[in-house]
């Protein structure tokens, strides 16, 4: 066997750059020869230098032959000349295997057969013998044809090169560890930068990024084929192996960090990580990909992307959607069609969006994302700034990524100190502000400072602490503001921008910090929600799990409010003119509140001196924040159980509180009891698993109108409000003396829109 060797380099397709390159680190000149091979010369030294170095190549093959394949005779023909004998000896072991490609041969048994047959023959004929028994080493034949043209080659890496030997036990699809290579090695990543994998899965990115740190061949814990070979010198393979350890690092400047919402997963990556060697610089921590960040800068971000759920444990669960008091979702809707993905699509859009969060807190990094999901940068909302086609085995994948800016050090000297600083220079890869956010910023400033002035007194004079400050007032800035005494809750609405996911969350952040030292607020009291628009009477959900309130003053009265969990914040700024009119009205009357959220109506007119009062609402957490509404007025002394489940007409309790369907309260009222003052203010749109039909404001609001007046005293008076701009009202479907719309009285003057709400006074 000549020791002057034709060898070729396999490697996934996309990949022949990065293993040239590692072949020019041996002082070795590659060539590319087409999909998935590089080409190059050496003797036995350099077969197990590549076996042992190479990290992204799959098998180092030795080129025997090329011959010409137009059919099974000049196939057989060729591969019968070679002489095998100088290549195999009498006792090896020679399995055959093939592909074939765009070729006039297409059945690869008929190619592994022939070729089989004519390599005995020619080792008969050169061994001098009638019998092979194939009991010695193992030379594994490969025979690839490509538009009728066979390369014959010998296989020198047995298993393949990615077969490191440190994963014993994987999750479902694995990262090749070649490819896993391949992506550090394609990234701005080096020694001494942070390196980050939020989806580490068994942890092959950052074993093999500690492993290229710390200078551990790959090959160094694995054998290969070529040395059981009688032509290979027999103690080259262990020379190199020993010269490989004493060149390897003990520490790398910066610890590697990877992460994964599995727990099984990282218990496996950290055992991966022990038999390669390297867990003394790796970070593995269970998280959940919304919790990652990291204070350190410049560093790489490099990830083998989800395209599938594995397990409940690997999902992005939907938030819980509980009741929004104006679009209330149905109750325990985690569990419904619409809080569930129907289609691995959406799935992978729910977890995707998230992403750009990630990367926006991370504004000096770069980006570096293996994903088959096509509708990636959809999801991001940017494009790539390259992308690179790659396998994982026979799985298509794209390599996106996003370089972030570099760092620049300059040196400063002062007496006798010189200060080292790093700056970035260049564009952040995700969430990079310009000029006219600055503007926006000035000229929402500005705006609240205005607002803030004309403000200053009115609401002293009128005892009031909870007010708006702004409503979208400048259109490239929706936003709205309410002041909640020393909190604000801004909620932005849906309106069309240029900014991708990743800018519009740090424009927002800007938005909401502007606001935040204009007003001189504590950061930490700004509570920020998004509303988008209602189309097709789509519902809220629940946005948040804290559990977080506290107490707020409105008319010398106090109201729990949650400015973090719902859309709503449990007190509506909107009908605090009509509490007033409750009130007013209330001295002496029985009062019945419907659809009645946290009860503030019924706080009023217990104020107001009611005798008796009612509350009704479908939700057990509003008929508990109502009873709390109450008690914290002292309307409600700890003793009292209002019936939270059904109507109770021999309850002597003043206040009454109900959890239960408003049509059924009405149907199953007693005969003969009256109200003189009622708050019927609806949802524009409801679905419950506790009652049968859906809820629509134009539709249901009427007839139930029509069900409720026999309920209300002759005279009595019915408030009838909804937040559906575009209703229809004819009072003639009404059997009343009495109906005007008050809505100009009822909203309050701190309101540019004026169609916040519709509100009709009805009297019996």
């Amino acid at each position: 066997m000549d020791t002057n060797l034709n060898l070729i380099a396999t490697c996934v397709f996309g990949l022949e750059a990065v293993v040239r390159r590692e072949l020019e680190t041996l002082g070795v000149q590659g060539e590319i020869a087409g999909a998935g091979r590089v080409l190059f010369q050496g003797d036995w030294t350099l077969v197990a230098m590549a076996n042992l170095h190479l990290r992204c190549a799959d098998r180092i093959l030795i080129q025997v032959a090329e011959v010409p394949a137009t059919d099974f005779d000049s196939l057989f023909d060729a591969t019968g000349a070679i002489d095998w004998a100088d290549w195999l000896p009498v006792d090896a072991a020679f399995p055959v295997g093939g592909r074939s490609i765009k070729s006039t041969l297409t059945s690869v048994p008929a190619i592994q057969r022939s070729v089989k047959r004519a390599v005995v023959d020619s080792m008969v004929r050169g061994h001098g013998t009638s019998q092979l028994e194939e009991t010695g080493a193992v030379y594994k034949i490969d025979v690839s044809i490509i538009e009728d043209h066979a390369t014959l080659t010998l296989d020198t890496s047995g298993a393949s090169l990615h077969r490191r030997g440190y994963r014993i036990e994987g999750a479902r699809s694995p990262l090749r560890e070649t490819l896993a290579a391949a992506l550090v090695q394609l990234s701005y990543w080096k020694p001494g930068r942070p390196l980050l994998d939020p989806f580490c899965g068994t942890g092959t990115i950052p074993i093999e990024a500690a492993r290229i740190g710390l200078n551990i061949a790959p090959g160094i814990d694995r054998e290969f084929a070529f040395t059981a070979w009688a032509a290979a010198p027999s103690d080259l393979v262990e020379d190199l192996r020993s010269d490989a350890v004493k060149g390897q690092l003990q520490t790398l400047d910066e610890p590697i960090l990877a992460s994964d919402l599995d727990g099984r997963v990282v218990h496996i990556a950290r055992e991966n990580a022990k038999r390669a060697g390297v867990d003394g610089v790796i970070h593995f921590q269970r998280k959940d990909i919304r919790e990652v960040s990291t204070k350190r800068r410049f560093g790489c971000l490099i990830t083998h992307a989800p395209f599938e759920f594995q397990s409940k444990e690997r999902e992005i669960q939907p938030k819980p959607s509980l009741p929004d008091r104006r679009h209330r979702p149905k109750a325990n809707s985690e569990t419904s069609d619409m809080s569930r993905p129907s289609h691995e699509s959406c799935e992978l859009d729910s977890l995707y969006r998230f992403l750009p969060e990630v990367f926006r807190g991370l504004p000096t990094w770069s980006h570096y994302v293996l994903s088959s999901y096509q509708g990636f940068e959809r999801v991001l909302g940017k494009s790539a700034d390259r992308r690179r086609k790659l396998y994982n085995g026979k799985h298509e994948n794209t390599f996106y990524q996003f370089y972030g800016p570099k760092p620049v050090v300059e040196q400063r000297q002062h007496d006798d100190e010189v200060t080292t600083l790093v700056h970035a220079e260049g564009s952040a890869a995700f969430g990079q502000l310009g000029d006219k956010a600055d503007e926006q910023a000035e000229l929402f400033a500005a705006r609240l400072r205005k607002r803030a002035r004309h403000l200053r007194r009115w609401p002293t004079r009128r005892g009031i602490t909870c007010f708006r400050l702004y409503e979208r007032d400048i259109p490239e800035i929706p936003l709205v503001v309410d002041r909640y005494e020393d909190h604000l809750h801004i909620t932005e609405y849906e309106r069309p921008h240029d900014r991708d996911p990743a800018q519009h969350a740090n424009w927002l952040d800007r938005m909401a910090k502007t606001a935040a030292e204009t007003l001189e607020i504590n950061a930490s009291n700004v509570h920020f929600k998004r509303r988008d628009r209602q189309k097709n009477f789509v519902q809220y959900e629940k946005v948040d799990q804290t559990r977080n309130r506290f107490q707020v003053n409105e008319g010398g009265l106090k109201f729990w409010v949650n400015l973090d969990d719902y859309i709503d914040t449990g007190l509506f700024l909107d009908h605090r003119q009509t509490r007033s009119m409750v009130r007013d009205l209330a001295k002496d009357a029985w009062f019945l509140n419907l659809f009645a959220y946290t009860g503030s109506f019924t706080v009023y007119a217990a104020d107001g001196g009611a005798r008796r009062t009612t509350t009704v609402d479908l939700s057990s957490t509003y008929t508990r924040w109502t009873c709390e509404n109450l008690r914290l007025n002292g309307f409600l002394n700890d003793q009292d159980a209002p019936d939270e489940r059904r109507y109770a007409s021999q309850s002597d309790a003043k206040h009454q509180v109900f959890a239960m369907d408003v049509s059924k309260f009405i149907e199953e009222h007693p005969a003969g009891e009256k109200y003189d003052v009622v708050v019927f203010d609806p949802p524009t749109y409801s679905r419950s698993k506790k009652t049968d039909n859906d809820w629509n404001v134009q539709q249901d609001a009427i007839p139930l109108l029509n069900k409720l007046l026999p309920l209300v005293r002759r005279g009595g008076v019915v408030f009838f409000s909804n937040n559906f701009r575009r209703f229809k009202f004819d009072a003639s479907e009404l059997d009343v003396s009495e109906c005007h719309e008050i809505s100009s009285q009822t909203v309050p003057e701190d309101f540019r829109n004026r169609r916040i709400h519709r509100c009709w006074r009805i009297v019996r």
